[in-house]
Formats: C-alpha cells, structure tokens, sequence
C-alpha cells in the first residue's frame, strides 16, 4: 500500500518531463546521463536534480552534467523538485528503499539492474506502484530494446522460423582478482549475487524476452577461482512453457570474452554475439537447406539499426510515461529475469530441480538468493537444519 496519494499528473504530457538522478557513480555519469542529455535536446526531459550520499561527487556531477540541483537527501529532493522520473544508479541493496521512495512521491522510477537482492523486495516495489496509469517502476534491462531484437521477436511471432527448440545463453567475461579486491564485491550482501546475477542477467533477460515463459530450471555452481561468498561460475539447463530447451553459462572466468544467445528453431537459427552491446550486425540468421531464397533473404532486413542501448529502453520508457501505460521490464515483465536467477541458485545449493512460481513467501531463497545454504551463505545466516 502506498502511504500517500500521488499528485495529480493525469493529461496530456506536453510539457518536458522532469527527471532526476540518485547515485552520481559511473553507470550515471557513462549511461544514464547521456541518454537523459540526448533526450533533453530533443525537448523530452529536463534534468532537474541528483542526489548522492556524497556531497562532493553529486556538486561534480551536477556542475560536469548542467544540472541545477544537488542533494543529499532523497526525501527532501522529492518534496522540492516534484520530478515526474527519478533513475536510480545505486547499489542493488539500495533500490528497494530508493524505488519505493519515488513512487510514493508520485514519480515514476527506472531502476539499474540487479533489480534488488531479493524477489521479496522486488514485490514490495510492485506493491508500491501506482493503479492504472502509475506511477510505475522499471528496471535497466536494455538488451531487450535493440531492433535486433526486435526483429527476432517479429519472425517467431509470424512462424516463418518455426517453432524455437535449443537455446544458447552464455555470458563469459573475465574479472581478476584485483576486481574482487574492491570490499563489496563478491559478496551477497552488497553485491547481490555472483556473475549470474551481476553480468548473465542481461543475456538471461534478452533470451526470456525472446522465448517467453520458462517452466523449470536445473543447475551448478561453483567457486574455482576467487575468494568470495557467491559463486564466479553456473551452469543449467532450462526449459520453456513452449518445450523449447537451453542451456546457460555464467562465468567471470573466461579470458575469450563473449555474449551470446543462439535460438535453434525448426527452419533457421538466429544468433546473437557481442559483448556489452549489439547492433543489427551483431545478429546472423541462418535459415535451414529447404528454405526459399526468397523468404531467407526477407530473414535478413532488420530495418533502421537501433542498437541495444540505456537511449532505446529510454525512449519507450518516456512514450509510456506519456500515454500513461505499464512501461515493458516493469512488474511481472520485470520480474520474470530475476526469478529466474533465484530459481538457478536455489537449484544450484540444494541440487534440485526448481519450476517457475514456487519460490515466494516462506521460502528461503525468496528473502536472500544464497537462501542460508551451507557453505554459500555468510556464515551468520547459513541455516543449520
């Protein structure tokens, strides 16, 4: 429930939406800024104000990016400025406090990923949104705006590629043991899980966004490198409501960096490889031997390159800010990436198979991903039945 009514900010949205920034850190300052500046120009937005924790870095930061107001405090920057969008580019443990803030002041809210640390904060930001019309939270998942993308999801959903039957997701980047030696790092508390919350989500979240529903999740974890309390590899293997199969690899191990999503579907296979971001070339479809040249050519027209991008997802977002709709990553959209992480770590510490839905209250790995498992979680939390 929220605990006071939002102002009133129905109508048409003619004027320049205000937007504010919380956090003055590096996703901020590389990602969020420019996408708000580029929208700026074109008299979308006004970015009025950022809050930071730091006094200092939040005065470089509103100084460096023209930005007339900084704060240190969320609430009072709320009361003050009324922005219509508050981007949070905090650490993950943050967002829930931060979101919910926003929303109960009537803004609406684009969260960087990890979502939060837990399934159960993620519903209580859901929970906080607004009725129909908003304010609404989504979350930093970009992947999912790129016109490759796009593309892929318009031939499935016409059937000319049939149906989609084995799936490939990897994300293996390398991180040294200096990357670690940063305090938070590593660490379930403050960096919210290992590389299969951290780095794979995103390729986790294109491949759902592709291929739907899952409907049960097998995997494995290990530690074969670095000193730290969540995992630096996983595997497992998915299955979908559609029957299709995939397997998925998170590793911060691997020296050949890559980012990869490969779908097999009955008359051609359509692959994704890049590494933080893609554009239409990035995407090759081979059709299967008895496809006519004609219809495989069509294959290959992914129209204007828009690539995957914090600019793309912006764009849509302030569209259904707008027109005043559910924005796509927000609620049950949003959500679907990050159970199934927790599925693949419940799966992963109890050596079971864990199926879609069954992770919610009273169930450990809803409140905390490493769910007190021995050996995983910090040894004030591991449970001892």
């Amino acid at each position: 429930m929220r605990s006071a009514p939002a102002p009133d900010r129905s109508g048409p949205r003619a004027s320049r939406l205000k937007v504010a920034v919380v956090g003055a850190g590096g996703i901020a300052r590389g990602s969020h800024l420019p996408a708000l500046q580029e929208l700026a120009e074109e008299g979308e937005v006004e970015v009025v104000a950022a809050v930071d924790v730091d006094d200092d870095a939040v005065r470089r930061f509103c100084a460096d990016g023209g930005i007339p107001h900084p704060y240190t405090d969320l609430q009072r920057m709320l009361d003050e400025q009324r922005p219509d969008l508050v981007t949070v580019c905090t650490p993950p443990t943050l967002h829930r406090e931060q979101t919910v803030a926003a929303l109960r002041a009537g803004a609406w809210v684009w969260c960087e990923k990890p979502p939060t640390p837990s399934l159960e904060e993620f519903d209580a930001i859901e929970a906080a949104e607004g009725a129909e019309g908003g304010p609404y939270a989504a979350i930093v998942f970009q992947h999912r705006f790129g016109s490759g993308a796009r593309h892929v999801r318009e031939l499935l959903a016409k059937g000319d590629v049939g149906r989609p039957l084995v799936a490939h997701c990897q994300t293996t980047w390398y991180r040294d043991t200096a990357y670690y030696s940063v305090p938070w790092r590593g660490r379930w508390a403050t960096e919210g899980g290992g590389p299969a919350m951290g780095h794979g989500i995103h390729q986790m979240d294109l491949m759902l966004d592709i291929l739907g529903p899952w409907s049960e999740v097998r995997a494995m974890a290990g530690r074969l490198v670095h000193d730290v309390e969540t995992e630096d590899v996983s595997t497992a293997l998915v299955r979908f409501e559609s029957g299709a199969m995939a397997t998925i690899v998170n590793s911060v191990l691997s020296p050949d960096e890559v980012s990869r999503i490969r779908i097999d579907c009955e008359r051609a296979t359509m692959e994704l490889t890049h590494l933080y971001g893609y554009g239409n070339a990035d995407w090759v479809v081979t059709p299967a031997r008895d496809v006519p040249a004609e219809l495989a050519a069509s294959w290959q027209d992914f129209g204007t390159d828009v690539p995957s991008s914090h600019l793309a997802q912006l764009r849509e977002l302030v569209a259904s800010m707008r027109a005043g709709v559910r924005p796509r990553s927000s609620g049950a959209d949003g959500r679907t990436s990050l159970e199934l992480v927790s599925a693949l770590y419940k799966s992963a510490f109890t050596d079971v198979t864990v199926r879609a839905g069954e992770i919610g209250p009273g169930d450990p790995y809803y409140t905390a991903l490493h769910g007190g498992a021995p050996g995983w979680a910090p040894a004030e939390e591991a449970s001892h039945g």
